[in-house]
C-alpha cells in the first residue's frame, strides 16, 4: 500500500493503491491548495498510486 504523509496534519497514513485525486477527494483536501510528490518527484492529482510509492501531500505558501 502506498504511504502518504500529510505535511499539514503531520501524520502519515496508508491508502489503496488508487488515484491520488480520489484520495485527496476521501481526506477532503482542495488539490489546488496543495503540492504532491510521489518519491521526491512531484506529480499531478490523476496519477496512479503503486504500492511502494511514498507520497507528500505539501500545503501550497504564498506570500508577499
Amino acid at each position: 500500500m502506498p504511504t502518504v504523509y500529510l505535511e499539514r496534519e503531520e501524520k502519515t497514513v496508508k491508502i489503496k493503491e488508487i488515484e491520488i485525486k480520489e484520495k485527496l477527494k476521501i481526506l477532503k483536501i482542495n488539490p489546488t491548495t496543495v503540492i504532491i510528490a510521489r518519491n521526491n518527484e512531484i506529480i499531478t492529482e490523476d496519477v496512479k498510486l503503486n504500492k511502494d510509492d511514498e507520497i507528500r501531500i505539501l500545503p501550497v505558501i504564498s506570500g508577499g
